[in-house]
C-alpha cells in the first residue's frame, strides 16, 4: 500500500545522542532501555530497543541515531517508549541502527 506524499511528510525522523542504556529485564524479546538526547527543542526522549545482538551498552552511550518523534507513546510492560529508533533488520532479526555519518546537532530533521 503506497503513502502518499502528504502522510509521508507527518512522519518527523529526528538525529538524536543516546545519552543512557540499561538491561530490559521484562522485555519479551532481548532489548535495551534508551534514553535518547533530542535537543532542545524536543528534548529527552526513552525507547526500547531491540539491538542486543549487535551492540553492547558501553557501545551505544554517545551514539547518534534517527528515531521517528511524533508516533504515540507505547506502553511495554512498566516502561514508556516515546519514540522509534530506527534501524535495518537482518534476516535474523538483528537490528543495525540508522545513523548519520557525521556528528551533527541533536534534533536536526531527517528529509
Amino acid at each position: 500500500m503506497d503513502l502518499t506524499w502528504n502522510e509521508f511528510e507527518r512522519t518527523d525522523m529526528r538525529v538524536g545522542t543516546i545519552i543512557e542504556v540499561n538491561d530490559f529485564p521484562e522485555a519479551r524479546k532481548p532489548a535495551y532501555q534508551l534514553t535518547i538526547d533530542f535537543g532542545a527543542e524536543i528534548g529527552i526522549r526513552k525507547s526500547s530497543a531491540q539491538i542486543t545482538k549487535r551492540y553492547q551498552k558501553e557501545d551505544l552511550v554517545n551514539r547518534q541515531i534517527v528515531a521517528v518523534v511524533n508516533f504515540p507513546r507505547k506502553q511495554i510492560g512498566k516502561f514508556m517508549s516515546e519514540c522509534l529508533v530506527l534501524g535495518a533488520v537482518g534476516e535474523e532479526g538483528d537490528v543495525i541502527l540508522l545513523a548519520p555519518d557525521f556528528k551533527i546537532e541533536n534534533g536536526l530533521r531527517i528529509g
